[in-house]
């Protein structure tokens, strides 16, 4: 299972939110708590800051090696800060079909578009759903791809069926995202579970998204997550788990006062000054998580200093 992990408030060390914490991103790909599952298949972060040079565009970072085998991360991240984070750290299988490359490390970042990608997820078959799937691309973003993997080619379709960067136009093109990619399965009789779990980020901004279909291509999927985990043979079905579990949502202020941890100062709604969006809960008390529940998009923003939190249930 890859691991997704995003920011947005005061500007802070960088080091606070990917390295100094018990349950970092960095070490989850070490010693993972919720998933029991290693990621060695590369990493990467996208930050913008006011300190940069360029504070309108992202500063993107990959290494196609495990992240906490990464020697360039105690050299480069202590210098740094930010205002805004999208990180992420990739699973694969280790086989010939497989590329570890920089070009197949998250977060993804175009040209034309304010918004960079990563991603807990998987597009089954989808270099064959391409023949369906290409007459929904623009050339503008298909020229820009330069790996192999189902997420980029997932952002270059979601960025060419956006009609703008509001929340609204977003969950829209998520909504049609989905649609289309339901439609070539159905065209080309290859059905498969699709678990599409996507943050989505732009300069103070969060889209976190927690969608997908079944194994059928059924976007009315249900049941109990917890149930469905692996407990007897013919007994559960992990996948559908999966794509049924909660994404997770951390809001607060003072986050900048507790050292070496994801903890917040707990505050009414619209108070908060920070934000996290997660793949899982990164503190033990998990109970000051909210949850993004299958079929759900969020629309964080930054404005004033303050976040505003919009959940909404996607037409699908």
């Amino acid at each position: 299972m890859c691991r997704v992990f995003a920011y947005i408030g005061p500007e802070i060390p960088l080091d606070s939110l990917l390295l100094k914490p018990e349950n970092s991103l960095i070490n989850q790909s070490l010693d993972p708590e919720l998933h029991p599952h290693l990621q060695l298949a590369g990493w990467g972060f996208g930050i913008w800051s006011e300190h940069l040079v360029n504070p309108d565009a992202p500063l993107l970072y990959h290494r196609p090696k495990a992240a906490f085998y990464d020697d360039n991360v105690e050299g480069i991240i202590p210098s740094l800060q930010c205002n805004t984070l999208l990180a992420h750290v990739r699973a694969s299988g280790y086989d010939s079909s497989v590329v570890q490359t920089d070009e197949n490390c998250h977060p993804f970042s175009f040209d034309g578009t304010p918004w960079i990608i990563a991603q807990n997820g998987a597009l089954p078959n989808w270099r064959i759903l391409q023949r369906a799937l290409l007459a929904h691309c623009e050339d503008k973003y298909l020229k820009q791809m330069r790996g192999t993997t189902d997420t980029e080619f997932l952002y270059v379709l979601l960025m060419s069926l956006l009609e703008g960067d509001s929340d609204n136009d977003v969950q829209k093109g998520f909504e049609r995202l989905l649609e289309v990619i339901v439609e070539a399965m159905k065209k080309l009789d290859l059905p498969a579970l699709t678990k599409l779990k996507i943050a989505l980020v732009a300069p103070n901004r969060i889209i976190g998204v927690n969608y997908g279909c079944g194994h059928n291509a059924e976007t009315d999927v249900s049941g109990d997550w917890k149930a469905l985990r692996p407990s007897a043979p013919g007994k559960d079905d992990l996948a559908l788990s999966m794509l049924l579990e909660p994404m997770y949502l951390l809001l607060g202020t003072n986050f900048q006062d507790y050292a070496n941890s994801y903890k917040v100062d707990a505050c009414p709604e619209g108070e908060a000054t920070s934000a996290i969006f997660a793949s899982e809960p990164l503190t033990e008390d998990g109970d000051e998580w909210l949850n993004i529940e299958f079929g759900e998009m969020v629309a964080l923003e930054r404005k004033g200093g303050t976040i505003t939190k919009t959940v909404t249930k996607l037409n699908v």
